[in-house]
């Protein structure tokens, strides 16, 4: 995984190259699922382990700018609380034989915080850094309810 070599080089001061493993690790999350759905080798495994490599992506990434003074850990907290709130509705979905296919709030709200970590990692500026953490924070707030208003007849059947 390229999360562990990032750090490194983040933590080191080496600002382009890790923006450069930074990238090819969002570019590779990107041609794996573009590969997986051209070809129709989208399989259970994929579906558990995409979303997995992101949240470790972004929460590693996010961890460091709290470290480093960039990012305060209440804004991870909440990126945290929704990870965990749509993924329990999830599989409370999937007990109930339902698939909750991601949104396209979900795709923009990841997108946005790739983007915004990759700028965050070259520009370090507390302007910036306020900008980006304050976007990171809109649309993952927006796609959590998003999910949970769309997905609401999940709770009806809840024993």
């Amino acid at each position: 995984m390229l999360i562990p070599v990032w750090l490194v080089l983040a933590y080191r001061g080496l600002a382009v190259p890790a923006l450069i493993v930074y990238v090819a690790a969002c570019l590779s999350d990107m041609l794996d699922g573009y590969i997986a759905r051209h070809y129709n080798q989208i399989t259970n495994f994929g579906k558990f382990m995409d979303p997995l490599a992101d949240k470790m992506l972004v929460l590693a990434a996010m961890c460091y700018f709290v470290d480093n003074g960039q990012m305060p850990g209440w804004a991870v907290a909440i990126v945290l609380f929704r990870e965990f709130a749509v993924s329990g509705l999830r599989l409370i979905a999937a007990e109930q034989q339902h698939v909750i296919a991601a949104a396209w709030s979900g795709k923009i709200k990841t997108a946005v915080t790739m983007v915004a970590l990759g700028l965050m990692t070259v520009f370090p500026s507390g302007r910036l850094d306020l900008i980006c953490t304050g976007l990171i924070l809109v649309t993952t707030v927006y796609s959590g309810a998003e999910y949970f208003v769309k997905n609401r007849d999940v709770f009806r059947d809840i024993d």
